[in-house]
């Protein structure tokens, strides 16, 4: 949504909307309430019906209800809260590990409570792990659930509960304000007199709604908004284009007189596939347009080398370059990695974080605005408004997909005027399937780096139920005592930093124990930047030869001796993210490395292609497609798994029999209703996060 409606509507005007919430659904794109409406369920869960224990199946996300019979505390290697439940018809325990003390004491016997989760074989039984819950008395009964449950993506500091209520706010808020109201033409197709209709329809499915027809984006309440985000996405694409057009690119045409001293640098030689990438941006800097180019390559296919080059051209040309990482890790990675090719070369290259210290900061402002700098490497806070560069000419901008597409807008700006803007490198390790390209990046040139360099082995990956866990903490046990090193990666569903890390903390502890030999380290995001740092650096000298990790290590970790990785609960994420993890391993020429995904049973059908596709194939494109047939457009968690890019609702593969009509509208409003162009593109797309601000 526009920022300059906000004062009209914004976010903080609901109930119970204070400016911490605001805060954290800022991180969602959530800013104007009309923003709130269109951040749209991924999923739906059935809570409409209880089910008697002695009915209820397994392995199936179903609500039971009966009373408190026994809740205790008991150790078994960790603390766990057994609480028994009984209905009339049949026993249950339900058992949680992760709790605080008070839920205990909330857990009395003779209140009632009511499940929602999958029933599993336990110890004494039926159980459910981890449920939701809620306690009541006999004497005020809760009641049933009217309606499917809407899961939304969120942030570690929302939670489900909160989002519903938010959203349900901003329905009233629209009813009574009268937004979002625009007619649309009842068929046999579409019963839904305009679009805010649909829109609550979508958030407040009937119990008597199609689950399986939602679940695959199938209803029509939700076809017309999927055509419409489609619409406004080749519009933004568009729109960025002909902006482009309309301005100069800075002069690079003359190469650097030092690129064959960095290459020969380098102690290997550039594969086809760099050579010819390089050559393509090498013309575009002869354009007198500026380059808005998408460069595509696997992990580990050399694209950083690309961007040096790149980098180095502009250097020649008297133009400094901006290089902008999604997190902090990577963008010390990047800064490591071209500080040491260019020490030699009289290139200055600094690096500019949110951390970074008042001290420190002063000095790199200094020195990028008096020219000193040539090489500015940093996350979002490069485009702060006190970071003024002396003359950017380039701007690359690694794991793109991270950002959105719509924040090209602000990165056109910086460094540039009206009439020129500054050279775009765009970056992704995550490779975009045709169909979302010619959608959402049709604004973008496109290049692919598609062969490893020479020596590179692609990475074996196998899988193992978790029963096998003991022996394949004695395989790593072995890989590590030959002196090899592993990481072994932790993963949980629920976006939280806090409970990401007390469940590396226990894999920690587990796995220290019972391969005391074995030195192992662990990282995790609630740690200290020094703290994680000084454990990277003695995992890669060696001193650390078993590494417990979260998804922290995604993108920005670098350590070639690493040949093993072992991914806890694979089934829990989705294609794209497991293939950047395995990513990680592999990267050492001539070394067999191996990845093993250790699942638990049993596996949703779902979950078992997206395993039986990591196992037969490393080609990154092959499981983009893949990726995005298997989930549906919403099924992107928030950042931490945002894959390929920030649809809300559409998904390229399975909508793409929509695409062509999507492409003739398109066209036709931007040619007759621009006004009707700049509604869709602040609907779906907004303005995003304008880094000056950040």
């Amino acid at each position: 949504m526009p920022k300059g409606n906000t004062k009209d509507h914004s976010i903080i005007k609901l109930k119970g909307v204070g400016p911490k919430i605001a805060q954290s659904l800022s991180i969602l794109g959530i800013e104007l309430i009309e923003d709130a409406v269109f951040h749209l369920p991924y999923r739906y869960e059935d809570r409409t019906e209880i089910t008697k224990i002695s009915d209820a199946p397994y392995e199936l996300p179903i609500v039971i209800e009966g009373e408190i019979i026994k809740s205790t505390l008991i150790f078994r290697g960790k603390r766990m809260l057994i609480t028994e439940i009984f209905d009339g018809s049949g026993r249950i325990t339900m058992r949680m590990f992760n709790f605080a003390f008070a839920q205990h004491k909330n857990l009395k016997e003779g209140y009632f409570i009511r499940c929602f989760g999958a029933i599993r074989h336990g110890r004494n039984g039926k159980e459910m792990i981890h449920p939701q819950y809620s306690v009541f008395s006999k004497e005020e009964p809760l009641a049933i659930e009217k309606n499917l449950t809407p899961i939304y993506p969120l942030t570690s500091s929302l939670q489900q509960g909160r989002m519903r209520r938010i959203i349900q706010g901003a329905l009233l808020y629209c009813e009574q304000k009268n937004l979002l109201k625009e007619k649309w033409e009842k068929n046999s197709e579409n019963n839904f007199d305009n679009l805010l209709g649909a829109l609550a329809f979508i958030h407040n499915p009937p119990a008597d709604a199609d689950i399986d027809m939602l679940a695959s984006g199938q209803h029509p309440a939700q076809r017309k908004l999927i055509k419409e985000e489609l619409v406004a996405h080749i519009l933004c694409a568009g729109m960025l284009k002909r902006e482009t057009e309309k301005r100069r690119g800075p002069s690079m045409k003359v190469s650097s007189s030092k690129e064959k001293e960095f290459i020969d640098s380098l102690g290997f030689v550039l594969t086809e596939a760099q050579d010819k990438v390089w050559s393509e941006i090498k013309k575009d800097f002869n354009k007198e347009t500026p380059m808005r180019r998408l460069l595509q390559g696997d992990v580990g296919s050399g694209k950083t080398v690309i961007s040096a080059l790149a980098a180095l051209q502009a250097k020649q040309n008297g133009y400094q370059t901006a290089f902008m990482c999604p997190t902090e890790l990577l963008s010390e990675q990047h800064y490591e990695n071209i500080s040491n090719w260019f020490s030699k070369l009289d290139i200055k290259v600094d690096i500019l974080l949110g951390s970074t210290k008042a001290k420190d900061r002063k000095r790199v402002l200094e020195e990028l605005s008096n020219g000193v700098t040539d090489i500015l490497i940093g996350t979002h806070a490069l485009f702060q408004e006190d970071v003024i560069f002396s003359s950017v000419g380039l701007t690359i901008i690694d794991e793109q997909h991270r950002f959105g597409v719509h924040q090209r807008f602000s990165l056109l700006e910086k460094g540039g005027s009206a009439k020129q803007s500054p050279h775009q490198l765009i970056m992704t390790a995550t490779p975009i399937p045709r169909t979302l390209s010619m959608t959402v990046y049709g604004s973008l040139e496109t290049s692919i780096i598609d062969e490893l360099p020479p020596g590179r082995i692609p990475v074996k990956t196998f899988s193992r139920p978790n029963s096998m866990r003991k022996k394949v903490i004695k395989r790593v046990e072995e890989v590590c005592l030959e002196g090899q090193r592993a990481y072994w990666v932790c993963t949980l569903i629920e976006l939280s930093d806090e409970l990401e890390a007390q469940a590396a903390e226990e894999l920690f502890k587990e796995i220290s124990d019972q391969i005391p030999r074995i030195k192992v380290g662990l990282v995790h995001g609630r740690l200290k930047k020094d703290e994680k740092q000084q454990i990277i650096n003695k995992f890669r000298k060696g001193q650390i030869e078993l590494l417990v990790c979260t998804t922290v290590i995604e993108v920005g970790m670098d350590i070639p001796e690493a040949s093993l990785m072992i991914i806890e609960n694979p089934e829990r994420l989705g294609l794209a993210q497991l293939h950047q993890l395995r990513g990680r391993v592999g990267r050492k020429a001539n070394t067999d490395s191996n990845c093993l995904l250790l699942y638990k049973d049993p596996l949703s059908p779902l979950a078992q292609e997206r395993i039986s596709t990591m196992e037969k194939t490393n080609d990154g494109f092959e499981i983009a497609e893949k990726d995005l047939e298997l989930r549906g457009g919403g099924d992107i968690h928030g950042l931490k798994q945002s894959g390929l890019m920030n649809l809300k609702i559409a998904n390229p593969v399975r909508d793409s029999d929509l695409l062509e009509s999507a492409q003739k509208e398109a066209f036709s409003i931007a040619k007759n209703n621009k006004s009707q162009a700049k509604i869709l593109i602040d609907r779906w797309i907004g303005t995003g996060q304008d880094y000056s601000d950040a």
